[in-house]
């Protein structure tokens, strides 16, 4: 694949407490100039975003992030004003006390209620493997299938650890036809980025991308 074609895989992200305004715009304009599939930034930075570049970019945010413990109604609430603000998809955390407490039919209907209200909107699902067994990772491919979002998404890149490629092996072989893959967290390299949408990953979330891209040309191959 050519270094064009990895980085529309790419939701270039800023996710840092600590980001500033400029912080977000270097992101939006590198965003803008590589063609990456969005910027991936705090909700707080959405409609300034919108504002400032329009359709230039997709906007995709997070909510219930990083931890995922909010009730059901803050996390609709995030929802409803991110696209207010302009959002174009939504990067959602489950409630992970939920699982491990067995309370799927609970995860499942906060997902559908969230995807609900995103209608045609990308909704990814966030279910932070670190945390998980093998069993509720295999569990959660179904539920977040039956509750209709349209990505499984591993990591938040604040858990103790990311992107595994035996965590997408294993969500390639439990997840619905028609949910799609994302990597994130840990996502360090070019080759990082290369190898998880070469085993069937449709988005890859990082940092790094765009900044290992300096000085290579858009059509060389990676």
């Amino acid at each position: 694949m050519t270094l064009q074609e990895m980085l529309k895989c790419v939701d270039h992200t800023q996710l840092k407490a600590f980001a500033t305004w400029e912080d977000i715009k270097k992101l939006c304009d590198e965003a803008v100039k590589y063609g990456t599939a969005s910027v991936c930034i705090p909700p707080a930075y959405v409609k300034r975003v919108k504002e400032a570049y329009g359709d230039a970019l997709s906007i995709c945010t997070v909510i219930g992030f990083p931890l995922g413990y909010s009730v059901t109604e803050a996390k609709a609430a995030e929802t409803r004003q991110a696209l207010c603000d302009g959002c174009d998809e939504v990067d959602m955390v489950i409630n992970i006390g939920d699982v491990k407490n067995g309370n799927y039919d609970k995860v499942r209907e906060e997902i559908a209620e969230l995807k609900a209200i995103c209608k045609n909107h990308i909704l990814k699902v966030i279910v932070e493997t670190c945390y998980l067994s093998e069993e509720e990772k295999i569990a959660l491919c179904r539920v977040v299938t039956e509750a209709g979002a349209d990505y499984i998404k591993t990591s938040t890149g604040f858990g103790t650890r990311g992107a595994t490629k035996e965590d997408v092996a294993l969500f390639l072989k439990h997840i619905g036809s028609g949910v799609k893959i994302k990597a994130a967290g840990g996502v360090q390299s070019l080759a990082d980025v290369k190898a998880f949408i070469e085993m069937g990953c449709s988005r890859v979330g990082t940092s790094k991308a765009v900044a290992l891209c300096e000085g290579l040309s858009l059509d060389e191959e990676v």
